[in-house]
């Protein structure tokens, strides 16, 4: 099982209440069920006010690496992934569970 973790921080002047911000959000929200690779999926906002945090984090895994590029080439993971390079940057790790 490959465990898939992405942290989002959004850009300087970006806020979560925005449309745009909230509209990729809730694409996210909708990813892991739309692609079969996936195993698990969870996703949200971060609560914590401490200064390093990160935004918002994706918490998945797929059932081998081979599932993990499938799931990374799917169009429903592209298309939910492309709204955020406009307002985000955001750093992965992809780990044997």
């Amino acid at each position: 099982m490959i465990r898939h973790l992405v942290l989002f921080k959004l850009n300087e002047g970006v806020s979560r209440d925005e449309e745009r911000v909230a509209a990729g959000a809730r694409g996210f929200a909708e990813l892991g069920g739309r692609i079969p690779e996936v195993a698990s999926w969870e996703c949200g906002w971060n609560v914590s006010d401490r200064p390093i945090a990160y935004d918002f984090a994706i918490n998945s895994s797929v059932p081998d690496p081979d599932a993990l590029v499938r799931y990374l080439e799917h169009p429903a993971h592209k298309a939910a992934v492309a709204p955020w390079s406009s307002f985000a940057t955001w750093v992965v790790a992809d780990y044997e569970i």
